[in-house]
């Protein structure tokens, strides 16, 4: 397919204007009375209108749903009448009597058993919405995210929805691609401490009474940026032959092929690259970009200068534009006003004392003994966390050429195809931090190339990427940006390969590495906290499974993982530039 990711994607934010401020009209109303207001759109393209039983009757009478029924009833020894009747039951839920005119799922609701039950009556849904009575709202990566990073997609939402064209029952599906972003998160320090292994605090009524003090706080701006309609039947030109579909009835339920699995695994990565192009990156994140650089002693006890922090971030911003990122930066304010508004708002992460900027750590005064180190370091690894996330939010913007820079660390090299394949390695190993599109490694190389270039930091010719003279300055800021990945990686896999045990189950690895990493960080021999975060420590998993240097094992309790150390021990070499990176062969990774 000729166009990129850029071209199909592009979604037009050239200033601020093209925002509407939604809650201006609301400040000078009553918020009860706009909280009861009829909400009452008309139907999807002038649709005719369709009732909540007459949907839900389309549903359970058709074809599809009564041969899933079957197959459900047989797999669980429950009668069929039974199957309809709990499906009969979940549509009920699921339909919300159309309240809102449109139709939500929500996958992270579904129990195992009725999965397929659930898919059949998502298809339905979908070819109701075909004739134009709702469009359908789902969540490609499938959960929320704890970082505030892009997660990696989940692929079975995204095939039931190309599933009716890949039949013909539509003739085309239209995306529409929603970013939104958010100045300050309301649950960030909750998603540190999960992070951290602290189990979430149970929704009781107390805690919903004690909630009610966040409505005192600053949140800051969400922006909710709406891309342009993109037409699968355009994106998936030449991907996929729709011909096999003609074997089979359509309303029967079929396993999506290999072809199906590939063309539905880069969609949705596609669609999650366009959101991230849609976002819009705040003075915060980037100042959060900066800070994580100083190290962490340095930030907690001697503090950086406002006005250091002021013209690194200035300089990060140059350097995000030329990058193509979307800034939220307020264009009536000053720059020193502007950061000084991200310190204040941001009051539960960082402080600013005496011309000086610090990492605020968690009153614990009326702690009755002091804190242990382990303590000590878990607190300063919960504001490090909530730090790290408001970074994550613009790190889309840099990782391909921070890639690239990170390359030429690895390799010592100025060859392209050496670089290149490094390129292709390090995107293997980190392809569950961040998201690239499968397939297309080396326009991203050439793409890194072509940044760093536009910003002067290298020389690209036909066989070498020279750094030049800016390159001392954007480079070593690159590389250092991705240090905390590299270093977390390379301690889990120090962790598995001392360990004596080569099989072991998630439950055991988690507390476990967390606890090597606590050691090390007390020691002074790890720099980063971010090693003891769980989604780092699961993805580090996921990376070494898809590489092949660790496999599953299915039981009937827990599921285990089986460890190769040697192939774990030359995953961390070629990392650190011991031996020549090679371009993995990944297993691939349906996710469906």
């Amino acid at each position: 397919m000729a166009n990129t990711y850029r071209g199909l994607g592009k979604i037009g934010l050239q200033d601020d204007e093209e925002f509407v401020d939604i809650l201006e009209d609301k400040r000078h109303c009553s918020d009860l009375s706009f909280a009861f207001r009829t909400f009452s759109p008309p139907p999807y393209k002038g649709a005719a209108p369709c009732s909540t039983a007459e949907l839900n009757t389309a549903v359970l009478e058709s074809q599809y749903l009564r041969y899933v029924i079957g197959e459900v009833a047989g797999e669980t020894g429950s009668s069929e009448e039974e199957v309809r009747g709990e499906a009969r039951r979940t549509l009920g839920e699921m339909s919300q009597n159309l309240q809102l005119r449109f139709i939500r799922l929500m996958a992270f609701t579904l129990r195992k058993v009725f999965k397929r039950l659930f898919s059949a009556i998502y298809v339905n849904i979908e070819g109701l919405n075909a004739k134009g009575f709702a469009p359908l709202e789902f969540f490609v990566e499938g959960l929320r995210s704890r970082t505030l990073k892009s997660l990696p997609p989940k692929l079975g939402m995204m095939h039931m929805i190309l599933e009716p064209f890949f039949k013909g029952e539509v003739f085309d599906v239209t995306l529409l691609p929603i970013s939104i972003s958010y100045d300050r998160v309301l649950e960030e320090s909750l998603l540190a401490h999960e992070l951290l292994g602290v189990p979430k605090p149970r929704e009781s009524t107390t805690g919903l009474l004690k909630a009610t003090k966040v409505l005192q706080e600053n949140y800051g701006c969400m922006h909710v940026n709406f891309g342009r309609p993109l037409s699968v039947r355009r994106l998936c030109e030449g991907k996929i032959n729709r011909c096999q579909y003609n074997h089979m009835p359509r309303d029967l339920p079929q396993k999506p092929n290999a072809e199906a699995q590939a063309c539905g695994s880069w969609l949705a990565h596609l669609m999650v690259r366009v959101q991230e192009e849609g976002s819009l990156t705040s003075p915060w994140s980037l100042m959060a970009c900066v800070l994580l650089q100083v190290p962490t002693a340095a930030l907690t006890e001697e503090g950086l200068l406002f006005h250091q922090l002021t013209e690194q971030t200035l300089w990060l911003r140059k350097l995000a534009l030329e990058f193509g990122a979307h800034l939220s930066w307020p264009e009536k304010a000053s720059d020193p006003d502007v950061m000084s508004s991200a310190v204040a708002l941001h009051r539960s992460v960082v402080y600013r004392k005496a011309g000086r900027v610090y990492l605020f750590l968690a009153d614990e005064s009326e702690r009755k003994h002091p804190l242990s180190p382990e303590e000590d370091a878990m607190r300063t690894a919960t504001a490090l966390l909530m730090l790290a996330s408001y970074r994550n939010q613009s790190l889309h913007v840099f990782v391909r050429p921070a890639l690239l820079a990170l390359a030429v660390s690895v390799t010592k090299s100025t060859q392209r195809d050496e670089l290149l394949t490094c390129f292709c390695f390090l995107q293997d190993v980190f392809a569950n931090e961040f998201i690239f599109i499968p397939g297309r490694s080396s326009e991203d190389f050439e793409e890194a190339c072509s940044l760093l270039k536009k910003c002067k930091a290298v020389h690209v010719s036909q066989r070498e990427v020279t750094v030049s003279d800016a390159g001392p300055e954007v480079l070593p800021f690159l590389q250092e940006l991705l240090r905390p990945f590299v270093d977390s990686y390379q301690l889990m896999f120090r962790f598995l390969c001392e360990e004596r045990d080569c099989v072991f189950t998630e439950k055991e690895f988690l507390p476990a590495v967390r606890a090597f990493a606590t050691k090390l960080i007390v020691s002074g021999e790890l720099p980063t906290y971010e090693a003891l975060s769980s989604d780092v420590q699961k993805n580090v998993l996921s990376a070494l499974l898809r590489l092949g240097a660790v496999t599953k094992i299915k039981t009937s309790e827990n599921n285990q993982y089986k460890v190769n150390k040697t192939a774990v021990r030359r995953t961390g070499d070629m990392l650190a530039g011991r031996i020549p990176p090679q371009i993995a062969q990944a297993a691939p990774d349906a996710r469906l």
